[in-house]
């Protein structure tokens, strides 16, 4: 893989995309120990934003809980190459792409009010989406049925001009246009439940027939980033292919329930996907310091579980899952341990 000139072999990423049962990790024909952590890449902790919600700590905590649970054991890990500019131009401008990358160069900085850059941020930015792609390399390929990519920064904000709200790239659509381009999947869909409107997930795919995207967020009263109205739906060929369900300050649990499962269902039965993706955020949850719609963690695991039926229903099962957002460090270790447990039951 590709770091700056130099090419290198990270062994595994914190991103840990859990294929199967077993705890294996290879890079260049060298096997690692099962008593070595799968997903303990230094790299995804350099992208410092110091006091700043999203922070290195958030992937310690995960870490952290996944380790005590014993979740590291029942995993298989994956290699990975960061993209290269080109690859993210494919979906990104490259005044955008140079610009988060001088920024580093020259010691770090803001890319708008929210997004910090440091010296290692463009690194680690390109890092993340790599690892992205490769989890839909490998469950395309049938290493396994789905994966997960703890990856930081997130990325759902990041539209085709603008790096913005703590992303610098998206990820997610960057795995989507990879499964489209290298795969030539035609049918994707992209469920989106973290608290935010993934509005650059959707201006991406503003116009594509291959691609549904679903969100549930929160929306009212200058909630960020006010777009993901219901009658958003998309434009020319992917006219429909946008589906919103944006919920209020206040909703009940069992009213979002309702709002996700009829989205979820409307979405499937649109694209009838060959392969699902989330953009796995959980700032949705009643301790989140910024995002909270009152959701507990038992609720990401109802979430999870539909998501999975579509995948099967559809998709071969196959899907990744790419993290998103979640600030309160405990309650966001404590729903990616749900929501693992859940991909781990049908891989």
């Amino acid at each position: 893989m590709v770091l700056g000139p130099e090419r290198k072999c990270r062994e595994i990423s914190r991103f840990a995309y859990y294929n199967d049962l077993q705890l294996l990790t290879t890079c260049n024909g060298r096997t690692r120990s099962d008593h070595d952590p799968p997903y303990t890449d230094p790299l995804f902790l350099k992208h410092d934003t110091g006091r700043h919600p999203e922070t290195a700590d958030r992937l310690r905590s995960i870490t952290k809980r996944l380790d005590k649970a014993g979740l590291i054991q029942k995993c298989q890990a994956g290699s990975y190459q960061p993209l290269t500019e080109d690859a993210v131009g494919k979906v990104h401008a490259a005044k955008q792409i140079q610009s988060a990358k001088q920024i580093a160069q020259h010691g770090g900085g803001m890319l708008d009010a929210d997004t910090i850059v440091c010296p290692d941020s463009f690194s680690v930015a390109l890092a993340a989406a790599g690892a992205c792609v490769a989890a839909v390399d490998a469950v395309i390929k049938g290493d396994g049925k789905n994966a997960l990519c703890l990856v930081r920064p997130p990325g759902h904000h990041a539209t085709p001009t603008r790096s913005m709200g703590f992303c610098l790239f998206n990820n997610i659509a960057l795995a989507a246009h990879h499964a489209r381009t290298a795969h030539h999947l035609t049918k994707i869909l992209i469920v989106d439940f973290d608290v935010h409107h993934g509005n650059g997930t959707q201006d991406i795919f503003y116009e594509s027939p291959e691609v549904v995207f679903f969100s549930i967020h929160r929306y009212g009263n200058g909630f960020y980033p006010g777009t993901g109205a219901e009658d958003e739906t998309g434009r020319g060929k992917g006219l429909g292919h946008i589906i919103n369900a944006p919920v209020r300050y206040g909703t009940s649990r069992k009213e979002y329930h309702d709002r996700f499962r009829k989205a979820l269902e409307k979405a499937a039965d649109k694209i009838r996907p060959e392969l699902v993706l989330i953009s796995a955020g959980f700032d949705a949850h009643a301790k989140d310091p910024i995002g909270s719609l009152d959701l507990e963690t038992e609720d990401f695991v109802v979430l999870t579980k539909q998501v999975l039926e579509v995948a099967k229903t559809h998709a071969q099962s196959r899907l990744v899952g790419c993290l998103e957002g979640g600030y309160h460090l405990e309650a966001l270790a404590e729903s990616v341990e749900a929501h693992l447990k859940e991909l781990l039951a049908v891989a």
